[in-house]
């Protein structure tokens, strides 16, 4: 039996990975996380976890006494069922304690297996019959799709005797909601390589369209991305939900960096901890306000409530941009050169350092390392300083710093998360673009 299955939360907090960076990057602030195998999953495009990874995240997580959910959320065809097969036995003998999915054939298999098992979204569970049907097929938890209502996640959750309730609280929304759509894979002329329900959504949804009659007449929008739904933000609503018999509340992004993980499961803790307290109504807005700034720094499409309390309007789409708002990024500033007792040197190529700054020291595709780490310690030769000279690439600055973790010399960096490389890509209004004609001059500090 999995070893974290008895620890219980007064609401469990759901974090994506996409590697063994973001369940780093989340480990302080989230409860479990879920995440695919490098074969059928609904994100098959993200990194994504080999036969090795399993293990090495489960045994993470359960030493840190979190839970590991492994997402098998697709359709499968007659010819992977043994494949599916090994796969949950695979989650089983690495004892994750559950697995994520819809398709008949891996219930099925999971309940053969032994593996407590999780229905995905996919499934698009809306009603209580619905929820009930799953609970007697014997799911642990129920993940509602994402049209389903407060007032109706509440109903659900009172007819349900055993069954958990997950939600989706963060995140972003393709245009069929809770995600079957046949959009991607019908542009590409059918092919099954580029199916959403196959974990290969291409996202055409996020793209310019324009639609024409028969008689060549454009129909005119407010916008061009019609399809293009803001994200979901429901950290305003958590006592709500919390009170209506959620049990987990889930953040959406297996595709996004582990900095996205950090931030997102950070200000939601934040958010959880207030209300555990009996904090979270006292100067609401104000909390709020500032919770869903601080949200907006990460990467969004602007944010919507979706259908908690109503059906979604037009003016919750994101018409012009089909990408990232924020200014702000995690900009790389130098790479670790060599480390040994907690002192690293690095090789500073952009900007400057100051002593107590706030850093990210984050590892390539080839380590795991991510952590915070604040400056300290800051030394330029044998001299110490409050502030290093200004590196560049042409003429790289060296300075040694102590380091909270281990890191890993040349495959280790550091970075600052700030919008101020922002003027460097906003055009001027008016005037000729001051935007550099060179991107790797967009994120010069």
């Amino acid at each position: 039996m999995p070893i974290c299955s008895r620890v219980i939360f007064m609401v469990e907090l759901l974090a994506p990975a996409k590697n063994l960076k973001s369940i780093k990057a989340g480990l302080k602030f989230a409860d479990s996380f879920y995440f695919g195998f490098e074969k059928y999953n609904m994100r098959m495009q993200a990194d994504n976890f080999t036969q090795q990874d399993l293990p090495k995240a489960v045994k993470l997580l359960h030493d840190n006494s979190k839970r590991a959910f492994l997402t098998t959320n697709i359709l499968f065809y007659e010819e992977e069922l043994g494949e599916l097969r090994e796969l949950l036995e695979l989650a089983h003998t690495s004892e994750f304690d559950a697995v994520i999915l819809h398709d008949i054939a891996a219930i099925s298999y999971a309940k053969e297996i032994g593996i407590p098992f999780h229905i995905s979204t996919q499934a698009n569970i809306s009603n209580s019959v619905s929820a009930k049907f799953f609970e007697d097929l014997g799911a642990e938890r129920v993940i509602l799709a994402r049209e389903v209502s407060l007032k109706h996640i509440s109903t659900i959750a009172k007819r349900l005797t055993k069954t958990e309730i997950e939600v989706f609280v963060h995140g972003a929304m393709c245009t069929s909601i809770s995600g079957r759509c046949y959009l991607s894979q019908d542009v590409c002329g059918g092919d099954d390589k580029f199916s959403a329900n196959r974990g290969r959504c291409i996202q055409p949804c996020r793209r310019d369209w324009t639609v024409i009659d028969n008689q060549n007449n454009e129909y005119i929008y407010d916008g061009v991305r019609f399809m293009n739904s803001r994200d979901l933000c429901l950290i305003e609503y958590l006592p709500e939900l919390i009170d209506s018999g959620v049990k987990a509340l889930k953040i959406e992004g297996r595709m996004r960096d582990p900095h996205y993980v950090h931030w997102v499961t950070k200000i939601y803790r934040e958010a959880l901890k207030a209300q555990g307290k009996g904090e979270f109504t006292t100067s609401k807005k104000k909390k709020v306000g500032m919770w869903i700034n601080e949200l907006k720094k990460v990467y969004n499409r602007g944010f919507t409530q979706g259908f908690l309390f109503n059906r979604m309007q037009s003016s919750e789409h994101q018409y012009k941009s089909p990408t990232n708002l924020s200014h702000w990024r995690l900009i790389k500033l130098g790479t670790i050169t060599s480390y040994s007792n907690s002192i690293g040197t690095v090789e500073l190529t952009n900007g400057f350092i100051k002593e107590k700054t706030q850093l990210i020291v984050q590892g390539n595709s080839e380590s795991d390392t991510y952590f915070p780490q604040q400056v300290r310690q800051l030394m330029v030769g044998n001299q110490s300083v409050q502030i290093t000279p200004k590196g560049s690439e042409s003429k790289p600055v060296k300075f040694s710093m102590k380091f909270d973790e281990p890191v890993v010399p040349l495959k280790d960096c550091i970075y600052l998360f700030t919008d101020s490389t922002y003027k460097h890509r906003k055009p001027t209004k008016g005037k000729k673009s001051s935007t550099p004609k060179k991107k790797k001059d967009y994120y010069k500090l």
